[in-house]
């Protein structure tokens, strides 16, 4: 452990002395303060450790694709347990992690098998399929009341009675404890990225190097009492990230039940009501409704001055239609993944839109070879990367964290798959993920670029672009699309629109039609089911 390093358990306990009877955290009805989430974290840890969760093994000796702690399932909807949870564990010294609620059986076997949680925490809708793939026997259930009517699993108690647990003599949290973040699995199999508490706190969470007891106590009394919004599923990394650093900052964080899907009449509603500074969302699947409601009705978003987005693009028209109508906002895309943080920013505000992203600390792209960091005005693409606070690998899998993990001029570094290029000015341009990259007759295309361009056209809702296979050019660009009401999008005539802006190999070869483009719940593009809706596409070319 390194000097002056925190686990987030301890930066809690500086906030709730700091502003103990400020609001912490704000969703329907229930709103707690700072110091009534201590208290309820410490009686979960209580609860926790009664019952033999916790540590193992310290961080020391184990290999960095290795857990020395009990992982803790969060199987939860949006609500201030999710964060009350997450506390409890960490201050157990186990290590909670998020579960899509929306997996199904196979998806969440596989998940729970790799990480192996000793204790979960689930909404009680989600108990009859959590006991479908785990026994329940072998688990410490604590269940929250969703007013679903399902009942808890067998052996399973209350949240509200868990929180009210009396502390005794708790363990102390470490730096070296662990943030577990599961992925989304866009592409492919979801990974447990693991993470020392001490560097996600720095590296996404709002910390800063050398941070003392005083300059956390004064960044939280001179904190805003706006709230900062997390709108996204907090099972999606990016959300927690938001939520964490409103905390940090000393500031209450709105949340909204997503149990009943996403209504952007509601969103709205709830910003004027709580006078929100900051909300985060997830590219144009949040974007596009929140858009179509300001156009149809009144709403008052003066408190609201940041809309962060990110996890996935955020169309250039749908931004510039927002500041339009909300001109004093600044729309800030962040770039990141669960393997990196938050590593590079752009501020786009009426009549600026930058086309490069400004790198956080650590941020750089390395050569095709992985040997080099690219210095500023090097033509060549590149990975992006990160250096300095990175994860130390992935949970269970020496050879996917050595690959994405690697050292390069001896130092180790995140590589997450994406593309990208360290303009003179030192910006990153963002290319986009290798995977989702369409070689096309010996051309690279990536597919997000081609997005880009796609939902412009009048007649286009969402678009995704995906690549299948083909005799002429070993792979063909394929566009899956959505289209507006009451439109008939011409395929041929799709290819053309995009031609005008792209090279014409980038243009889609063929187009097939659906009501919904597919997405995951927090809003990320699903390539693997677009690849399958991709074999019915219909040709748009001549030859």
């Amino acid at each position: 452990m390194v000097p002056g390093e925190w686990s987030l358990a301890a930066v809690h306990d500086v906030l709730a002395d700091a502003v103990p009877d400020r609001e912490m955290l704000i969703c329907g009805d229930v709103r707690r303060t700072f110091g009534e989430v201590r208290a309820r974290s410490l009686g979960l840890a209580a609860f926790l450790v009664e019952r033999g969760v916790g540590l193992r093994q310290e961080r020391e000796g184990l290999d960095r694709w290795e857990s020395g702690q009990d992982a803790v399932a969060l199987v939860l909807n949006n609500g201030t347990e999710y964060i009350e949870a997450m506390l409890g564990a960490f201050r157990a010294r186990a290590v909670p992690f998020n579960v899509n609620q929306h997996y199904r059986k196979v998806e969440l076997e596989s998940l729970l098998s790799d990480v192996g949680p000793r204790a979960a925490v689930y909404h009680r809708r989600y108990g009859p399929l959590l006991a479908e793939v785990v026994d329940p026997a072998g688990l410490v259930l604590i269940d929250v009341d969703d007013g679903s009517g399902v009942a808890p699993l067998p052996g399973s108690t209350a949240f509200a009675a868990a929180v009210a647990t009396p502390v005794g003599e708790l363990p102390t949290p470490a730096p070296d404890d662990l943030y577990l973040v599961c992925t989304g699995g866009t592409t492919g199999r979801p990974k447990a990225v693991v993470w020392r508490q001490a560097d996600i706190y720095v590296s996404a969470m709002a910390g800063v190097e050398g941070a003392t007891t005083d300059t956390i106590t004064t960044a939280a009394v001179n904190g805003g009492a706006a709230p900062w919004f997390a709108l996204p599923p907090l099972m999606h990394a990016a959300a927690q990230w938001t939520a964490f650093c409103g905390l940090h900052a000393g500031s209450p964080v709105l949340l909204r039940d997503d149990s009943d899907g996403f209504s952007a009449g509601e969103v709205l509603d709830l910003i004027e009501q709580e006078g929100v500074f900051l909300m985060s969302i997830v590219g144009d699947a949040y974007a596009r409704p929140l858009l179509e409601e300001l156009e149809q009705g009144d709403h008052d978003l003066s408190s609201l001055y940041v809309l962060g987005t990110g996890g996935a693009a955020t169309s250039a028209h749908l931004k510039e239609a927002l500041l339009e109508l909300v001109p004093h906002l600044t729309i800030m895309d962040g770039y990141g993944a669960s393997e990196t943080g938050g590593m590079a920013f752009g501020a786009n505000t009426k009549g600026n839109r930058p086309e490069s992203f400004d790198p956080a600390v650590g941020a750089t792209v390395v050569s095709e070879d992985r040997r080099r960091v690219l210095e500023p005005g090097d033509d060549a693409v590149g990975w992006i990367a990160r250096r300095g606070r990175v994860p130390l690998g992935y949970l269970g899998d020496p050879e996917r964290t050595e690959a994405t993990f690697p050292i390069v001029d001896g130092e180790r570094v995140a590589i997450p798959g994406d593309r990208g290029q360290r303009l003179a000015d030192g910006t990153i341009r963002m290319l986009g993920r290798d995977s989702m990259v369409v070689n096309t007759g010996g051309e690279k295309v990536f597919v997000e670029e081609v997005e880009a361009v796609l939902v412009t056209h009048p007649s286009v809702t969402d678009a995704l672009v995906v690549g299948r296979p083909s005799d002429r050019f070993g792979q063909e660009v394929v566009a899956v699309v959505a289209p507006t009401p009451d439109t008939e999008p011409d395929p041929a005539e799709l290819r053309e629109f995009v031609a005008i802006d792209l090279a014409r190999f980038k243009a889609p070869r063929a187009v097939a039609f659906c009501e919904v483009v597919p997405r995951h719940a927090n809003g990320k593009a699903d390539y693997r089911r677009a690849q399958e809706i991709a074999l019915t596409a219909v040709d748009a070319t001549n030859g």
